[in-house]
């Protein structure tokens, strides 16, 4: 009994779910992507999100791309002012295991930096859609932003290319 509720904890902790037949009640069944994906961004095939609100668009990276990089421990922002452009870089993050660079899903002219991710980089690990994002853009073609990937295409997308891997 004390294996099986240990088990149920775990499991719960990983995110996998028990096998619901009892002649199988320690069997496991690991779900195919542990990644965060959230209803009402979009996303680029370059692992960017989007959130776009009113004039302004935020931007950061996806919780797939964080949990594939690992510890990430220093973030390069452009300066507020800069113009971006859609598929080009504007910074890069540096994990324990890399350093990419990160491109933007649409263009416009910065308008706001993350200065919190200076001193505390990891708040892309803990918190990619909230407390992570990078730069807030002023988007120059908002239809850029339609052209990209809902919450179905993205989650898609991930599961094809980590088969492939």
């Amino acid at each position: 009994m004390a294996l099986t509720m240990w088990a149920s904890s775990a499991a719960n902790a990983l995110r996998i779910s028990r096998a619901s037949k009892p002649h199988l009640s320690l069997a496991f069944s690991f779900s195919r992507c542990f990644s965060t994906v959230l209803d009402g961004l979009k996303y680029a095939t370059s692992h960017e999100w989007v959130k776009h609100e009113g004039s302004v668009a935020t931007i950061g990276i996806t919780d797939h791309a964080q949990d594939h990089l690992g510890e990430v421990v220093f973030v390069e922002l452009p300066e507020p002012g800069v113009s971006v452009s859609q598929g080009k870089g504007f910074g890069a993050v540096e994990s324990v295991k890399a350093t990419s660079d990160v491109n933007s899903p649409i263009s416009g002219e910065v308008v706001e930096v993350n200065s919190k991710l200076t001193e505390t980089p990891g708040l892309i690990n803990s918190s990619p859609y909230e407390e992570g994002w990078m730069i807030k853009v002023k988007p120059s073609s908002p239809s850029e932003v339609e052209s990209l990937m809902g919450s179905k295409e993205y989650t898609k997308f991930c599961e094809e290319e980590d088969a492939s891997h």
